[in-house]
């Protein structure tokens, strides 16, 4: 697929603020999925400092905001070429070891509830075991919008029963790494065609590592493996850990913060 992305934040604040630093992670993964063919970041009044690739290989550039400032916008547009690699991320360059995402985070603890369900499940090696955890976190938690925050935690939400594709992964990434499976929380874009507009599709899935194959994403929410309808940004802990924007503000003023994504489908080209 060709893909257009536009993701726009916006930060507001009751009282100017005297300045902003943020870190970004929103430029798009280097891998076999998926090749970047135009990609452009903009904050609004702001100055572009240091990128840098992590151990994770996410590529990671500084921004800073002089104020007095009451209104933030950080803009992204670009264009992606995508296909489907059946979830399993090849091409990808990091050098930490897998070992690292077998640490629990506040978000993605485990509690009984949670090693009840990691235990429930068998499977005949490490894919396998893999597919049977998404597919039991799916019957869980149920899609529900509204219903947590992004403080939930993974236990908070599988007591719910309810929940979105944040907290999908949170549980997951539990599961695996209660069945010692490295696992980690990818943010990302989803593509929906399902009346072909634009949607908001700023998306969340779990990868878990599965031996000899490596990493291999799951989108409990959906069901699937990531295909070509999804754009990798990078990945994590946990959903704190891979946020795609994270930054810090001087000053007294109360932030707000409006997000709006859209993903749409381009026409190929002959």
């Amino acid at each position: 697929m060709r893909l257009k992305i536009t993701h726009e934040t916006g930060y507001r604040y009751d009282h100017p603020v005297r300045g902003l630093v943020q870190s970004l992670r929103l430029t798009p993964s280097i891998h076999a999925g998926q090749r970047v063919t135009d990609w452009r970041i903009a904050v609004a009044g702001g100055q572009r400092g240091a990128g840098f690739r992590d151990g994770a290989g996410d590529w990671i550039e500084a921004w800073t905001v002089r104020g007095p400032a009451d209104e933030v916008t950080v803009a992204v547009a670009g264009e992606v070429e995508t296909r489907d690699t059946a979830g399993v991320l090849r091409g990808h360059r990091e050098t930490i070891s897998p070992l690292v995402y077998l640490r629990p985070t506040a978000l993605t603890a485990g509690d009984a509830a949670l090693r009840d369900l990691a235990h429930a499940e068998g499977g005949e090696d490490a894919l396998d075991l893999a597919h049977r955890l998404s597919a039991a976190v799916a019957r869980a938690i149920a899609y529900e919008p509204g219903v947590t925050g992004a403080q939930t935690s993974a236990a908070q939400a599988l007591a719910l029963g309810q929940g979105v594709c944040q907290d999908h992964a949170h549980a997951l990434i539990a599961c695996a790494r209660e069945r010692d499976l490295p696992a980690r929380y990818v943010s990302g874009y989803l593509h929906s065609n399902i009346d072909g507009q634009p949607h908001d599709a700023a998306h969340a899935w779990a990868e878990i590592h599965v031996g000899a194959l490596g990493w291999v994403g799951f989108d409990a929410a959906n069901g699937c493996c990531p295909d070509d309808r999804y754009v990798r940004l990078g990945s994590g802990h946990d959903a704190d850990d891979a946020a795609p924007v994270r930054g810090t503000a001087f000053g007294p003023g109360r932030e707000s913060l409006v997000v709006r994504v859209q993903v749409e489908e381009m026409g190929q080209e002959q």
